[in-house]
């Protein structure tokens, strides 16, 4: 229902409507607080630069940052996003789509058998993403990782 039905369905007066209407659209054009269409994000924010979500998969995971340092030990991981990343006990990192392919449910990652299950319906996935164990029939969408000092790439 638009603004306008609304107002209509309130049984308004015409000359009330076209108050209520001008009000409504001055407020929601004022200038209230910072103009700035790019304002600078809140300190102590996820430490994620880029698209963690969608088809094109391209951030960078800040492992300084207290959201992300628990990839600096291995046998760890982390969801961002459609994406779970997974530092393993040789100290790689793997990064696959978080979504099983089932029925989505987000998979977790077992440091003890370098794998991946959900829980769901115990579907596993091996370290590639391949399927080991169904009901799922197809892989997990694997990511490429690179690092660069603390700051983890993952992109497709």
């Amino acid at each position: 229902m638009t603004r306008i039905e609304f107002l209509k369905s309130l049984g308004l007066s015409g000359a009330t409507l076209f108050s209520v209407l001008a009000t409504c659209t001055l407020e929601s054009c004022s200038s209230k607080g910072n103009d700035d269409p790019t304002p600078t994000p809140p300190t102590g924010g996820t430490g994620v630069t880029g698209t963690n979500t969608g088809s094109n998969i391209d951030f960078t995971l800040d492992l300084n940052n207290a959201s992300n340092a628990n990839l600096k030990n291995n046998g760890t991981s982390l969801v961002s996003g459609d994406v779970i990343i997974a530092r393993n006990n040789n100290g790689d990192f793997v990064a696959l789509s978080k979504a099983c392919t089932h029925q989505g449910t987000t998979v977790n990652f077992r440091a003890g058998s370098n794998d991946f299950e959900c829980r769901n319906h115990g579907s596993e996935f091996n370290a590639n993403g391949g399927v080991t164990k169904g009901p799922a029939l197809s892989a997990l969408k694997k990511f490429n990782t690179t690092l660069s000092g603390t700051n983890l790439r993952v992109f497709a």
